[in-house]
């Protein structure tokens, strides 16, 4: 491991002073991601600023109904805080469905959100990775890719991003609070994430310094039902090879609002917006999710050994999809 400096501070103005523009400087708090890459000498941050105490740890719910998360809660603590579960309970399960329980104790909201992909070429630096050494070439693309993106991809990088918790998100609508040298701002959390085009380095829309501060939930969907689906190799700690997450309102037997969002075959926390508009003022039937998965899936690029993944995905869009609704009814029966 390389030598670097380490900086504590306990204010936002502080670390971010002590961060500045200095793009070799990095930011940290548990430091589930971090610690691993400096570890591997993928990522040789020259200063670290520890942001683990500053006061970024409170789950509030705001006067317009929406909840908002600093940047600190553990993902621990948000699965199993009272309004996630009864508001959000996508959230809560896409958390659960993610890492193990010491791992969640540790790992940031902001942490998850920043999440680096878990590509074995990106984390050896002896493999040709344009994400971490642009122009270099991407082993992927002709390598063994089972576990790599179908949908957001390009010639220049098929990494899949990693988070579950940031699947719920997409799905659920969010917005970012950013502190940095410029001042604060705020972005919507389906505008953060980049897509790789031909500058897979840059990753998200986080300029220089630029600290996340907190994360804003959209009003919930008034009587909606909502399911998370993990689809995995084995059982618990591991990532998705397909997940969606679904939310719906339904009245009458027709769909008035959903919301759908995939992990595990993009190269980003993926919103599909297709599947969305196919699935508006539909009947709540299962041939109406089969076509909703077939346009969430219309623009995949499979690889030589990841096309399974399509199928795999079109199956948890349609599960997913149909729990959800189920959820809706539950929910109206009990009002």
């Amino acid at each position: 491991m390389r030598e670097f400096a380490f900086q504590p501070t306990q204010r936002i103005d502080q670390a971010v002073a002590a961060h500045g523009r200095d793009a070799a400087a990095s930011y940290i708090a548990g430091g589930t991601t971090l610690v691993d890459l400096v570890k591997l000498d993928v990522m040789r941050p020259t200063r670290v600023i520890d942001v683990s105490r500053l006061p970024l740890n409170e789950v509030e719910r705001l006067d317009d109904g929406r909840l908002r998360i600093g940047a600190l809660v553990t993902n621990t603590a948000l699965a199993h805080h009272p309004q996630v579960i009864e508001r959000y309970p996508l959230l809560s399960q896409a958390i659960l469905a993610g890492a193990s329980t010491q791992i969640r104790n540790m790992a940031t909201t902001a942490g998850n959100v920043m999440q680096r992909t878990r590509c074995p070429y990106y984390r050896d630096v002896a493999a040709a990775c344009n994400r971490r050494e642009p122009g270099s070439g991407c082993d992927a693309l002709h390598g063994i890719n089972r576990m790599h993106a179908v949908l957001g991809v390009s010639e220049h990088c098929i990494a899949v991003h990693p988070s579950d918790m940031c699947v719920a998100m997409a799905a659920l609508g969010a917005t970012l609070t950013l502190e940095g040298p410029g001042g604060t701002r705020e972005m919507a959390f389906n505008d953060f994430h980049r897509l790789p085009a031909e500058r897979p380095d840059r990753e998200h829309e986080l300029d220089d310094g630029e600290l996340i501060t907190h994360v804003t939930l959209d009003t919930p969907i008034e009587g909606a039902g909502s399911y998370y689906l993990k689809l995995r190799d084995r059982a618990s700690y591991e990532f998705a090879l397909a997940s969606a997450g679904a939310v719906i309102a339904v009245s009458d037997g027709v769909i008035r609002e959903a919301r759908l969002a995939l992990g595990g075959i993009a190269t980003k926390p993926w919103r599909s917006i297709e599947a969305e508009q196919a699935l508006h003022d539909q009947p709540a039937a299962i041939t109406t999710f089969e076509m909703a998965a077939e346009a969430a899936l219309q623009d995949a690029v499979p690889r030589e050994h990841n096309a399974f993944k399509i199928p795999l995905a079109r199956q948890a869009i349609v599960r997913a999809l149909r729990e959800a609704c189920r959820d809706a009814e539950r929910r109206q029966a009990h009002r």
